[in-house]
């Protein structure tokens, strides 16, 4: 008697199938291969943590694959957002002077005034102080510039743009500052005046 592979029932020595499953019975059958248990590596000591985004990468066709509990790294490393300086301040400090600052985006030199009023030596408030006044700053030279060349066609124009890109910009601050956080605004942070 032989022994289906599938379903281990028994059947006659002259059957090609199974009479319960169907199975091919006459098939050579693979060798069952041995299965490898990986150790899992040892990370050197103050090594930190993968974050789980990296360790569920799998790598480009034709490298090996790891075994199973080893993360796969493709050499990326988590990019720092440089402009963002929120871990920079104290949890307090941003919860306590967070509407001012909202009021420096909103209300402009008097937003700036009111901020500078209110204060209270809040390293917070101080950094959007600074953004405001670069706001201001350059929304003035790019106003005075559209103005003097009013007379061309294409300053205008152009002055419209930025000035409408500024806003938009001081907009995206000013949600920032909603969610308490202190980044440095895209068009503002590449003048370098005031840092």
């Amino acid at each position: 008697m032989k022994v289906c592979p599938n379903c281990k029932n028994n059947i006659d020595d002259a059957s090609v199938f199974c009479a319960v499953c169907g199975a091919n019975v006459t098939a050579p059958q693979p060798e069952p291969q041995p299965t490898v248990e990986y150790a899992q590596p040892i990370p050197p000591q103050g090594a930190p943590e993968p974050s789980a985004a990296y360790a569920q990468q799998t790598p480009p066709q034709g490298q090996p694959v790891p075994p199973q509990g080893v993360p796969y790294y493709n050499g990326a490393q988590p990019q720092a957002d440089q402009f963002d300086h929120t871990s920079e301040f104290d949890e307090k400090d941003i919860a306590d002077n967070k509407l001012v600052a909202m009021l420096i985006y909103l209300l402009g030199i008097i937003g700036i005034v009111v901020a500078f009023l209110v204060k209270k030596e809040s390293p917070y408030l101080n950094f959007h102080i600074r953004q405001g006044i670069k706001f201001v700053i350059i929304e003035t030279l790019a106003s005075l510039a559209t103005a003097l060349l009013c007379w061309t066609c294409i300053a205008p124009i152009v002055g419209g743009v930025f000035l409408t890109a500024l806003a938009v910009v001081q907009i995206i601050a000013f949600f920032d500052v909603c969610n308490g956080k202190a980044k440095e605004a895209p068009i503002v942070r590449s003048f370098k005046f005031l840092d």
